[in-house]
């Protein structure tokens, strides 16, 4: 038998180790995390999740345990399965999701510790937990496959966003998007830690919530949509059940009922509430500015009344959107007049207001927040009478407008957003009146005008989505569009594993 000398032994280790290196990556500051977290540091070895991975969990929070099974079902998908148990204690290995206040890390704050044995997420909050979850599957490879080790780079990070309103809008009114599709939709926010989905539930085209009080809503008004497709409507179970899943994903609903004008829907259903008395015919066309609740009738408020009651009922979060845009027919004040007493009816069922940038030509509540979509006058008035800034400039933020001309789907009417002019800017900086300390946050508005199911909607929002994401979490000076292109490059193909239809912009150097 031939002797094996320490010199050989050493040199055929040697060189598996390499074999071995070039395949498992150790340095953690490679990964491609978008938005990019506060601070990175590699320990430069490597975690190995195996079939017999734990996830354990803190005792006695129900979030943490569903934080939990998200994260389980996604690791699951590699290793074929993985166990959630809860702790009273920090484990010796696996992974361990803990609360812990932090005052370093503020209200949504998080740090992930990847060691070689145990990984730790802990969050100064449940929403802080999920977050850190979020990071730490974008550290695991695309497309591993259930007989291929799966190594996690080593190392910390340490992480809290720079607003704390991060959001999307989805128009399910000119288009309806069925339950499962707006679910999609939210999916695609928690990926990239936005914690706030506004749903457009009423226009022209289309009533999309069942209000039992005023039930030919939805017996009329939700039957059309743009192009006179059959529409639909979420039932209030539908739409608990839309809350409770986002609610899962950290993710509040902030829930819109355009007013006083985008109202044709609810003109068509209820002919009281037309200043003739007469009901208007259902509308499916795009159009805008042509319609109007009659402001000076006592039935008005009454309905409105009943649906903000029914739908405050239904939505835990702390907002009711109540539109105000495009009242283009309404006599200016007879919609200050409105406006101020929606404001009321509103603050009476206990939420504060947001409204598009028009409604700061009414007297504003306190708490109330401004949408800037168009007006900068509209907005620095609202900022003068005490109100908050929610930022959506229609031609840095739409998801709606094209990329370019050639672009298949969206349109252009605020001008081509190709994906990094909708990375470059700066919510503190865009508006002069309009600083940091007046601004909640960030949304990226989705208008449904020219998609009309999730399929079409996913190629207006990726790629860009995920640099909205950045612009609310990631603080300016950590922010450059050459070196985010090189991560956004990465995500490609996890939008392709996710099976997403992204538009592959030019400007950006995806791997293939």
């Amino acid at each position: 038998m031939k002797k094996i000398t320490v010199s050989a032994l050493v040199a055929a280790l040697f060189v598996l180790f390499q074999a071995c290196s070039e395949k498992i990556e150790t340095d953690l500051t490679k990964t491609a995390f978008i938005p990019k977290p506060v601070s990175i540091a590699a320990t430069g070895t490597a975690f190995e999740i195996k079939k017999s991975t734990v996830i354990y969990v803190q005792e006695g929070s129900e979030q943490l345990l569903h934080t939990a099974g998200i994260l389980a079902a996604e690791i699951g998908k590699v290793t074929g399965q993985t166990r959630v148990q809860t702790v009273s204690e920090a484990p010796s290995k696996g992974i361990y999701l803990a609360i812990q206040e932090n005052d370093d890390l503020g209200k949504e704050g998080y740090e992930l510790n990847i060691g070689k044995k145990l990984i730790t997420i802990t969050g100064t909050n449940a929403a802080g937990c999920f977050y850190g979850v979020q990071t730490l599957l974008q550290t695991l490879p695309v497309n591993t496959s259930l007989e291929e080790p799966l190594y996690l780079a080593t190392g910390t990070v340490r992480d809290y966003p720079e607003y704390g309103y991060r959001g999307a809008m989805l128009d399910v009114a000119r288009h309806f998007f069925t339950l499962e599709e707006v679910k999609q939709y939210i999916d695609f926010l928690a990926l990239y830690k936005m914690n706030a989905l506004h749903l457009h539930l009423s226009d022209d085209q289309g009533w999309r919530i069942e209000i039992k009080s005023w039930p030919k809503l939805t017996e009329i008004g939700a039957q059309t949509e743009v192009g006179g497709g059959e529409g639909g409507f979420y039932t209030q179970e539908e739409y608990k059940e839309l809350v409770q899943y986002a609610a899962d994903r950290q993710i509040m609903i902030v829930p819109e009922i355009d007013m006083p004008g985008h109202t044709n829907a609810a003109l068509a259903s209820y002919a009281e509430l037309n200043c003739d008395g007469k009901a208007r015919d259902l509308y499916t066309g795009t159009e805008v500015g042509f319609s109007t609740l009659c402001t000076d009738k006592e039935v008005t408020y009454e309905f409105i009344d009943d649906v903000l009651r029914e739908l405050v009922a239904l939505t835990p979060g702390d907002y009711i959107h109540i539109g105000g845009d495009e009242s283009h027919v309404t006599a200016h004040d007879d919609y200050v007049y409105f406006v101020n007493r929606v404001q009321k009816i509103v603050g009476k069922y206990g939420k504060k207001v947001i409204g598009w940038d028009e409604i700061a030509n009414a007297e504003l509540v306190d708490d109330a927040t401004v949408q800037f979509w168009a007006d900068v006058k509209n907005t620095t008035m609202g900022v003068e009478k005490g109100a908050k800034v929610l930022m959506s400039p229609a031609a840095r933020a739409y998801l709606d407008m094209q990329y370019d001309s050639t672009s298949q789907y969206g349109l252009h009417w605020a001008g081509y957003i190709e994906v990094d002019h909708g990375y470059n800017w700066d919510p503190a900086t865009l508006v002069e009146g309009v600083t940091k300390e007046n601004i909640i946050g960030i949304e990226a508005p989705l208008w449904s005008e020219t998609v009309s199911n999730i399929d079409e909607a996913e190629y207006l929002v990726f790629p860009r989505l995920p640099g909205y994401a950045e612009i609310g979490w990631t603080a300016p000076v950590e922010r450059n569009w050459e070196a985010y292109k090189t991560r956004l490059a990465k995500h490609g193909k996890r939008f392709e594993a996710l099976g997403i239809d992204y538009y592959k912009s030019k400007l950006v150097p995806w791997e293939e």
